[in-house]
């Protein structure tokens, strides 16, 4: 990042996700956040039905490019360098970035998939890897790597779709036995509370059991916690920086999507009012969680804290993070001392420091003659 050109940062948003539209403003905050004298923004849509499409004029094209922007792709190829136009009648040049900035919520964009086309064309990319992204947007993976880390967690259980499905009965005798009323149903590979219900009768568990099974193969039960949400935002690749917790006070009887997005009402509390040992244990437990799943880069950890019992509970990471002026992990960070632009600058800063230390890695070693081969071959 020492020349002087401006770098050309490919903001990637949209996506075939139930979180698409959620993508779409953080992708306009990030553009707006840059520094133009530094960067240059990219806008890179993908389409509800996955067609990529890339447009300029930033903040202006973004609510329509997804209409009437280029179409393009991405070779998993790491000498292209470029997006490249789809079409023979595409009077579009292909557009070369530096480093992509993904702002794709959910799946096919937070859960490895994206990620994994990235490291195919050698392009420098904000946030977590393959491997971290996959187990964050896991949850029931993710978990049973938090219990392994010796962090706390909820009681759960995770029931595959085809379980459910081949025998129903069976699946609501193991959760009647296992939890006490109310408990909690999700998609266990979902995010923005997509598909969750709050079941608070023998009768609302299998509409919530189908409802989960809409949006994923597996299926999240655990035990309802009465208390307080709390988050923290995490920072960096291998020194991780933990930011002061905040706060979600919904609305609503919990923090569904409507309260997250659609309705006026829900607070957040930054910072949030805790003791200086509760505050120093919420931090410690972000950056466990975070380099349990191996993460990289940035992520938003989110704790239960039980008003009974004073326990704190570990929920989950968000490995790519609502990214909206007003989204917690960038008010975290605003509230800890780093500001929004400053902020897009170091993820930018770690993007790069991480793709050279990937390419230290040896892929092939030099045989007798000059000749190579594949390690393992």
């Amino acid at each position: 990042m020492t020349s002087q050109k401006r770098l050309r940062v490919g903001i990637l948003f949209g996506g075939r996700s139930g979180e698409h539209e959620v993508s779409l403003a953080s992708a306009a905050s990030v553009i707006r956040a840059l520094d133009p004298e530094k960067y240059e923004a990219v806008p890179i849509g993908i389409a509800k039905d996955g067609r990529w499409l890339v447009g300029t004029g930033a903040i202006k094209l973004l609510a329509d490019v997804l209409k009437s922007g280029d179409r393009v792709v991405l070779p998993p190829d790491p000498t292209a360098g470029s997006l490249v136009p789809l079409g023979s009648g595409s009077g579009h040049s292909s557009t070369s970035v530096d480093v992509i900035f993904p702002v794709l919520h959910g799946t096919f964009g937070e859960d490895g998939t994206i990620q994994g086309l990235l490291e195919l064309a050698g392009l420098p990319y904000v946030g977590t890897g393959v491997l971290a992204s996959a187990v964050g947007m896991d949850k029931d993976v993710q978990k049973r790597l938090f219990e392994q880390a010796g962090l706390p967690i909820v009681p759960f259980v995770a029931v595959r779709r085809s379980e459910w499905e081949e025998d129903r009965a069976s699946v609501i005798r193991l959760l009647r036995k296992k939890f006490k009323f109310p408990f909690f149903v999700k998609p266990a590979t979902a995010g923005s509370s997509l598909g969750m219900t709050r079941v608070k009768t023998a009768n609302e568990i299998g509409s919530a059991l189908d409802l989960a099974a809409e949006f994923a193969q597996k299926i999240m039960v655990e035990r309802a916690v009465t208390g307080r949400e709390i988050e923290v935002s995490v920072l960096g690749n291998h020194d991780i920086r933990a930011s002061i917790p905040g706060e979600i006070v919904p609305h609503r009887e919990f923090y569904d999507y409507a309260a997250k997005y659609l309705e006026q009402g829900t607070q957040l509390v930054i910072p949030a009012v805790l003791s200086k040992k509760q505050v120093a244990t919420f931090q410690e437990y972000a950056i466990r969680a975070f380099r349990a799943i191996d993460g990289m880069g940035m992520a938003r950890c989110d704790f239960f804290l039980e008003k009974s019992t004073k326990k704190i509970f570990i929920n989950e990471l968000n490995t790519i993070p609502g990214f909206t002026s007003i989204s917690m992990y960038p008010k975290l960070w605003e509230a800890s001392g780093l500001p929004y632009p400053k902020l897009i600058d170091r993820l930018i800063e770690l993007a790069f420091e991480l793709h050279a230390e990937k390419a230290r890695t040896k892929y092939s070693i030099e045989l007798p003659g000059g000749s190579s081969g594949a390690l393992g071959a």
